[in-house]
């Protein structure tokens, strides 16, 4: 049994998810606004809240962040199925909810029986979420440090026979880099913060061509794509079929959609797009992206898989490493959710396993250039 605090401005929304949760034997609090919310976390110390992103007064954001700064909760946001609600949504996962989804289009009872399985399936996953490292890894107060204890081999018995232990990782970013890398990022609950914290600090100079698969719905990965366009000096785009992606492009694969490398040649890849069935029940598949970048891409490949719940990721990474790419993933002390870095460590073919915030300097560092043939240090 949960105790969960509902909070939305709506009293028809708050009496749909209360109910919905009272059925799966959760006890449930309400709250009509962001202030409330804040007062009703400090009085019934819930084990989730489920947030409203759009609300008067204090909205579902800046709930979110004052939450997560006096009284850290786990915060699964219900955005609606707006432009305005997935930026909205974005922006409170950078402020450390957990993850979110979207309200229903309407209030007939598909819609309703839509939402009662989306909403326990991904309680679940929250209410599991290691809240430490989302509260470690949110944006620390001015003047203070992030500290981030690095995962070695043995720890908690999160690095599988056959991967390689965690070097350690210098800060300077090397002088060059290989010509023509290609970089393929999944990630599912918890990644988005990661994914713009990796992306933002990869260097103009490495010139990569970098594909990431977030497990999010259609009418979202468009926004995550605008979002990371502004942080970054990459082009950003959301993945569109048939598209080419050259070197200082990052492309988001659309939602709803798997995301496949089908062409490489001198630099350039080619991407189509498929609505082939789910596989591990997720579409864009983080599987087929890496697999089909491994048979194709015939340069530098490196793989990442970060937080998030299920297996899908895990026989990409291995095909990565198979193909001669190299293979990076996240450690259970900056995952949210352990669940497919662990299933990807575990196949044995991770090369390094770092902190979230540590993953940008550890592919730059493996995709430095070498010296020029015959420079010595004689």
């Amino acid at each position: 049994m949960t105790n969960v605090l509902v909070v939305d401005d709506s009293r028809f929304m708050r009496t749909v998810v209360g109910n919905i949760l009272t059925s799966h034997g959760h006890v449930v609090h309400t709250a009509a606004d962001g202030e409330e919310a804040v007062e009703a976390v400090a009085e019934h110390d819930p084990d989730v809240v489920t947030m409203d992103v759009e609300m008067p007064g204090m909205d579902g954001i800046e709930a979110t962040d004052r939450i997560m700064r006096t009284h850290p909760t786990p915060i699964l946001m219900l955005s609606a199925h707006t432009e305005n609600g997935a930026e909205a949504t974005l922006r409170a996962l950078a402020r450390g909810a957990v993850d979110f989804i979207a309200k229903p289009g309407g209030d007939d009872s598909t819609d309703i029986d839509d939402l009662e399985q989306r909403l326990i399936r991904k309680l679940k996953t929250v209410d599991r979420a290691d809240l430490d490292s989302v509260v470690t890894t949110n944006a620390p107060a001015a003047g203070a440090p992030s500290e981030v204890p690095q995962m070695s081999a043995g720890e908690g018995g999160t690095l599988a026979a056959g991967s390689a232990p965690t070097p350690d990782v210098e800060d300077a970013k090397p002088d060059a880099y290989v010509d023509d890398p290609t970089i393929v990022v999944g990630a599912s609950t918890g990644g988005p913060k990661v994914i713009e914290a990796i992306v933002e600090d990869l260097p103009p100079e490495l010139d990569a061509r970098v594909l990431i698969v977030q497990h999010m719905p259609a009418s979202f990965t468009d926004r995550l794509a605008a979002r990371l366009d502004t942080l970054v000096e990459y082009d950003v785009s959301e993945a569109s079929d048939g598209q080419r992606v050259t070197g200082g492009e990052i492309v988001v694969a659309k939602g709803d959609y798997h995301m496949n490398v089908v062409h490489y040649a001198d630099g350039r890849l080619r991407l189509a797009l498929s609505d082939d069935d789910p596989i591990h029940g997720v579409r864009p598949s983080i599987d087929v992206t890496m697999a089909s970048a491994a048979e194709r891409v015939t340069d530098p490949l490196v793989g990442v898989a970060l937080t998030g719940m299920g297996k899908d990721g895990a026989e990409g990474i291995s095909r990565i490493s198979e193909a001669g790419g190299h293979t990076f993933a996240q450690d259970r002390a900056t995952s949210p959710v352990f669940g497919i870095p662990k299933q990807a460590i575990e196949t044995g073919h991770v090369d390094e396993v770092l902190p979230g915030e540590e993953i940008a300097t550890g592919v730059c560092r493996h995709l430095a250039a070498g010296p020029p043939d015959g420079d010595t240090d004689g």
